[in-house]
């Protein structure tokens, strides 16, 4: 049996996860973590022009798009090329209890930086006990009432 193989395969699909299509973009690294009443995520998108940057909110899925080109190289011979250029895509699914209409985002030193506020309604708050009497005094109480009323 004849199989063809291809040398390159692996540097090709290498390639693609790096730099990304635009059928399929690069992911972009994240920290998320709580800081008291709000969720802060961390993209990492150093030399990202802040006006290629998309940002979107579609009922719980948060959308970053952002494209990387590289300056222009005119007249000059590229030696290393190791920077990822191309579109860069991620989507975090956002739970429920998040305010998305008072989203803060920032941009600074190549991080993309948002702010997430957690909901009123999704912040622990006491709920009241309603105290009741016991068994023991509703049945005497009860049948109190029932002596007197055959006196």
């Amino acid at each position: 049996m004849l199989m063809r193989t291809d040398p390159f395969r692996d540097f090709d699909r290498l390639a693609q996860q790096v730099l990304g299509t635009p059928a399929r973009p690069a992911a972009m690294p994240i920290d998320a973590y709580r800081h008291g009443d709000e969720f802060v995520v961390e993209f990492d998108l150093p030399g990202v022009d802040t006006g290629s940057i998309d940002l979107v909110v579609e009922k719980n899925v948060l959308t970053v798009h952002a494209q990387r080109q590289r300056t222009s190289l005119d007249g000059v011979e590229l030696l290393v090329g190791e920077r990822p250029q191309g579109t860069f895509s991620r989507q975090l699914f956002l739970g429920e209890g998040l305010d998305t209409e008072r989203i803060d985002a920032s941009y600074t030193d190549g991080v993309l930086t948002l702010r997430l506020p957690v909901a009123e309604k999704a912040k622990p708050r006491r709920v009241p006990i309603n105290v009741t009497e016991p068994a023991q005094t509703a049945i005497k109480a009860q049948s109190d009432e029932l002596v007197g009323a055959a006196s």
